[in-house]
């Protein structure tokens, strides 16, 4: 595909396999597979629903990335890798869910093709998309090769985003206004959870004039009442009731980069001691913002928040947020850093998070957050423009 048909330009393209090629030879590799679909986009430009079929990027020291995947899917490589097509490799259908065969048989002929066959080559094994059999059919194929765990490699590459990418994130915010206000809009005691969230999908789906919507990679997560004390619950046919709060987290998308946001709707009168959180929390995510400051550490905006809690006499563990950008399902974080008390990533300048300090508590769920950017100087910017405050409809 001609490089001016990509998301990104070609000198945003060479700056993401310098990077990687970077660690890579700080690691002692001769080149890198990657699977994480995520890590895939970022480094070739491909976007396929093909992620369940064993597919990845291979990385060598010199020359273009090379694509490899299903042949249905090769095709659809060509149409959107900024790579010429002879670097965009399929294989046939007769492996797909074989029980005689196995894709990886398949790459590891090319890697031996290419002159890998006694390279030290790096994998990511703890990552979805990359199952135990693979490693183990590509281990036996490549005997002489070294495979080397490399999981995180690419993804701490991506943590600090180009103004190319944040211009992504900030379309990705306007559909996350969108989305957000659509469900405060529309909460009402009898309207049916599943239409809600009809509503919630076409508002992500049309966008913003023109900024188009992409499919998030984690559904509309939307419990009421004791459903909210659970992080990660979505939706079912019930109608909204008086007397119930219900969280919204959400997320705009363009072009697979996300901005979270999340927001909470209480039908009626809510409890005191929910209103007592909710200023414990507004406090919290003020003083955490004001950490977020290039120079200081992940730890430092959790301990901030944590520190204000503790105050009201509110106890939280557990993380408070994690870095965004590109993702496909089933997860819109990158796993790298957490905003977590023993997490010492050092902020810089152009890394994003999802700044997450929910409360679940044992009668309902309180989340407010945001999407967060660490600027040159001074506390981190939101990306969203939704009020940060418990939304009440009596």
């Amino acid at each position: 595909m001609p490089i001016e048909n990509a998301p990104f330009s070609q000198t945003e393209y060479d700056r993401r396999i310098a990077l990687t090629r970077g660690a890579m030879a700080n690691a002692g590799l001769d080149a890198l597979f990657v699977t994480d679909p995520s890590n895939q986009a970022w480094l070739t430009g491909y976007d396929g629903w093909s992620f369940y079929v064993h597919q990845g990027v291979l990385l060598r020291m010199d020359g273009e990335p090379v694509w490899w995947g299903r042949h249905m899917d090769m095709l659809g490589g060509r149409r959107t890798c900024w790579m010429h097509d002879d670097n965009v490799l399929g294989y046939g259908d007769h492996y797909v869910q074989s029980t005689v065969r196995h894709p990886m048989q398949d790459l590891a002929a090319r890697i031996a093709a290419m002159g890998l066959d006694r390279a030290r080559i790096g994998v990511e094994m703890e990552n979805y998309y990359y199952s135990a059999k693979a490693h183990a059919v590509l281990g036996a194929e490549l005997p002489d090769a070294t495979l080397i765990d490399a999981t995180a490699l690419v993804n701490w590459q991506r943590i600090v985003k180009s103004d190319e990418e944040l211009a992504f994130i900030r379309k990705a915010a306007r559909i996350s206004d969108k989305i957000v206000q659509t469900a405060i809009d529309r909460a009402e005691p009898g309207l049916r959870k599943n239409d809600l969230v009809a509503d919630i999908f076409h508002a992500g789906i049309t966008g913003v004039d023109e900024i188009w919507g992409d499919y998030p990679a984690i559904v509309p997560l939307t419990p009421s009442g004791l459903d909210a004390t659970a992080a990660h619950l979505t939706w079912n046919g019930d109608p909204m009731r008086s007397g119930e709060a219900t969280f919204f987290e959400l997320s705009g998308c363009y072009r697979r980069y996300h901005a979270p946001l999340c927001r909470t709707v209480f039908l009626g009168t809510p409890p005191q001691e929910m209103l007592d959180a909710e200023k414990a929390q507004l406090e919290g995510i003020a003083a955490g913002l004001d950490a977020a400051r290039a120079g200081n550490r992940t730890c430092d905006i959790a301990n901030a928040f944590i520190d204000v809690l503790k105050t009201h006499g509110i106890h939280r563990e557990g993380r408070c947020g994690y870095p965004i950008g590109l993702s496909y399902p089933p997860d819109w974080g990158e796993r790298t850093a957490s905003i977590r008390p023993e997490d010492e990533t050092v902020l810089q300048p152009g890394m994003t998070f999802h700044f997450m300090p929910a409360l679940w508590m044992d009668t309902w769920g309180l989340e407010t957050t945001e999407t967060i950017l660490i600027t040159e100087t001074g506390p981190a910017e939101p990306f969203c423009t939704v009020e940060r405050k418990l939304f009440v409809k009596p």
